[in-house]
């Protein structure tokens, strides 16, 4: 029976996808889609965030990379405004917050604190008054990539044309010191990663990142970076999408993403790949992933960088399927148990589940300040 997370050990998850989710789903429509009662065809409502206990939530305000120029901030906007919507219609339920003393206030408090990430330089434009005004709004991360590169910065999932960051790239990640965000270096290039964590005077964040010395793929974190997030006082906040998690299905994703490539689709676009990802999940299943291969890269994480600097983020909504009994929010218990069979203490659990990034975002606030 797995043990409940307790309001001390209360989950700060660095990345869901629910709003992208909405917008798919229903046009963001409330009365169609009722997050308080629960929706099967969602991974994240409410009654699941309490059983998970989550208290408090990035919610990713992702917008495509098929989206560019004044389109991409425009539906980062919408995103923006959803979230916004949503607290509002769930005052009771969900507090919108901006710093860590209000995260502790709201999860005290037993709201869900809410918290936005922007997924992608594409949704600034490359403007750093785009970024301003984003943050005036209450966005505390920016992830410079997605699967695309953007002018000043390279994609893990694209090919590389600027070997890191260009000027105005380190330029993007300064302005964010000054405001008080979060970099965000899940989904960018190696090289960006180590551009951005030499520039940055704030802890970065990887808001939904593996390891890369257990599973081994350009999306997840090398052992050096690691080390060197650590020593800015960063947080890796692992994931539990299976293609970062285990080694064999991410060999089969990237099976599917040949066959994408092979149909004449954008092996970097997932409403292309997730055609060929649905019809395999049928004829050809990936090998079963589990909590345990989760816990494997928390630990490994802990072991290279340390215990204070390990998270978590799993990515609801924004993955088609999870590892096995992890298949939506309520999930996080599973991982604490698992994680307390292998001796992890309370201590160490209340730092992987919220002290880390909340001590994390204490120190990004006092670079702003």
């Amino acid at each position: 029976m797995m043990a409940p997370v307790t309001q001390a050990l209360y989950v700060f998850d660095g990345h869901n996808d629910l709003p992208w989710a909405m917008r798919e789903l229903c046009g963001y429509d409330f009365a169609e889609v009722d997050l308080l009662g629960g929706d099967a065809r969602l991974q994240t409502d409410i009654p699941r965030l309490r059983s998970g206990g989550v208290g408090a939530q990035f919610w990713s305000v992702y917008v495509p990379c098929g989206l560019s120029g004044g389109a991409a901030v425009t539906a980062t906007l919408e995103q923006i405004d959803f979230v916004r919507g949503m607290v509002a219609h769930h005052p009771n339920e969900l507090s919108l917050v901006t710093t860590a003393h209000e995260v502790e206030l709201a999860a005290r408090a037993g709201r869900v604190a809410s918290l936005m990430g922007m997924e992608g330089g594409h949704s600034i434009d490359s403007s750093l008054g785009t970024l301003r005004m984003m943050h005036q709004l209450g966005v505390r991360y920016l992830t410079l990539t997605h699967n695309e590169n953007v002018p000043w910065a390279d994609s893990a999932t694209d090919e590389p044309v600027l070997g890191g960051l260009s000027e105005f790239g380190h330029d993007v990640v300064r302005e964010m010191n000054r405001l008080g965000m979060f970099v965000d270096l899940s989904h960018v290039s190696p090289d960006v990663m180590r551009d951005a964590l030499a520039t940055s005077t704030a802890p970065v964040i990887f808001s939904h990142s593996c390891a890369k010395a257990l599973c081994d793929i350009n999306r997840n974190v090398p052992d050096d970076v690691l080390v060197d997030m650590a020593h800015g006082g960063g947080v890796c906040m692992v994931t539990f999408v299976p293609m970062f998690v285990h080694q064999g299905v991410a060999d089969w994703y990237a099976d599917c993403l040949d066959v994408t490539e092979q149909r004449g689709g954008d092996r970097r676009r997932f409403s292309d790949v997730d055609k060929v990802l649905t019809e395999r999940l049928d004829t050809d299943p990936p090998p079963v992933c589990t909590v345990d291969d989760v816990a494997d890269h928390v630990e490994h994480v802990r072991e290279v960088a340390g215990v204070e600097h390990v998270g978590l983020g799993g990515d609801y909504d924004g993955s088609t399927f999870f590892p096995e009994g992890m298949a939506d929010v309520a999930s996080y218990p599973l991982l604490l148990d698992a994680l307390r069979q292998r001796g992890w203490s309370d201590a160490d659990l209340t730092r992987l589940t919220h002290a880390n990034v909340v001590r994390a975002m204490r120190d990004m606030e006092r670079v702003a300040d």
